[in-house]
């Protein structure tokens, strides 16, 4: 019987030998199947689109949605770290995600939108995905995030990245593209993402997340975009579509604002009567779909030093560990491990590193960029 999209995760990849980074599609997107389609466009003559690299026709009409595309989620493929640079494996490598999506998942064609090579060709993933980038209105439903397919760009990129770092052909052409989605969709810099803010996974990997605020300043460079002009906190704005580590922060918090919930990441029903209960107590308008937006991030998160306890630290441990701190433990006391691991976050970010968790510092260790970062 073939899979549903919600119904294969990344361990069902890697069993299959390849292990690309897709997800699901959350039925309850509007979606516009009978959208005009256009010729692409020769504005992007880099990236090779779906006819060029010789995809095979989707299993069924690829929709279009009427939601707002609102950010940029980056993935790692969990392919192997080839050194094949060569235009060809691209093509290869693009037809082979595809064959896996489609026969294997049951997909109705490849799960991404944009796939970046080792060698740092730029590929059209689902088709129409390239179209849609040309008008820059709506975005094609695709399958690489649940709970955020009628939302983000999802792009992927090639190779496994816990340890290694992408070449830099590879950083070079996602930083191009991200450039072209952000001016087409009316982005920022600061609307980018790891899937594992959105996902309970591994991808991206620790050593290429460690790179997003790097990545980050170089779109905002490439916009000409001012630094001044990035808001303070750009933080996650999960919601009840989304399961994910950043869920589970959220969790612990509520928790601690007197919430019993319990802390797996899963954002359940009783999650959505919690956070509009926080909401109206703590005089912040109840946001549509239980989104957790910057004003009840920062109602939630508390500010932490060496004499804070309880679950709010337990969180940030949680977390830190999470992000390449394995030796951070969750014992809900602020100890050295801790706030070494706080500093070390600080200074990626381009933050103060005191070691003392404020608003800034919840912000970029949970997944969100801060102006700071921008500045270095």
């Amino acid at each position: 019987m073939a899979l549903h999209e919600h119904e294969v995760d990344r361990r069902t990849l890697f069993r299959v030998g390849l292990g690309t980074a897709v997800a699901a599609v959350v039925g309850t997107e509007l979606a516009f199947p009978g959208v005009a389609q256009a010729a692409p466009s020769p504005e992007f003559p880099w990236i090779i689109d779906c006819d060029s690299w010789g995809a095979r026709p989707p299993s069924s009409a690829i929709q279009i949605t009427g939601n707002t595309t609102n950010k940029i989620i980056l993935h790692h493929m969990a392919f192997p770290n080839v050194t094949d640079y060569s235009r060809e494996h691209a093509v290869q490598l693009a037809k082979d995600c595809q064959n896996l999506h489609m026969d294997t998942n049951g997909w109705a064609d490849t799960g991404q939108h944009f796939t970046v090579s080792r060698g740092g060709y730029v590929m059209e993933g689902r088709h129409r995905s390239l179209e849609t980038l040309v008008a820059g209105e709506h975005q094609v439903v695709s399958a690489h995030c649940p709970g955020e397919n009628g939302n983000a760009i999802g792009i992927e990129n090639e190779g496994t990245y816990i340890t290694e770092t992408p070449p830099e052909a590879l950083l070079d052409s996602l930083v191009e593209l991200c450039v072209a989605v952000c001016r087409q969709f009316g982005l920022k810099a600061w609307d980018i993402f790891g899937h594992w803010d959105f996902r309970l996974t591994d991808c991206p990997g620790i050593a290429f997340y460690a790179q997003f605020p790097m990545i980050r300043r170089r779109v905002l460079r490439a916009m000409g975009t001012h630094p001044s002009a990035a808001p303070a906190r750009r933080w996650p704005d999960i919601w009840r579509f989304v399961d994910s580590p950043v869920v589970q922060v959220g969790q612990y918090l509520l928790d601690n604002a007197g919430y019993a919930l319990t802390p797996d990441g899963v954002f359940g029903y009783d999650m959505n009567d919690a956070l509009a209960d926080f909401q109206t107590r703590s005089g912040i308008p109840v946001t549509p779909d239980a989104t957790f937006d910057t004003a009840t991030w920062e109602a939630l998160a508390p500010r932490l030093d060496k004499h804070a306890t309880g679950l709010p630290v337990t969180a940030i441990q949680f977390m830190l560990a999470r992000k390449g701190y394995p030796e951070v433990i969750a014992s809900g006391e602020f100890d050295h491990a801790t706030m070494k691991a706080v500093q070390s976050m600080q200074r990626l970010h381009g933050l103060h590193p005191d070691g003392k968790v404020d608003l800034s510092t919840w912000c970029a260790v949970v997944g969100g960029s801060v102006r700071e970062a921008f500045r270095r």
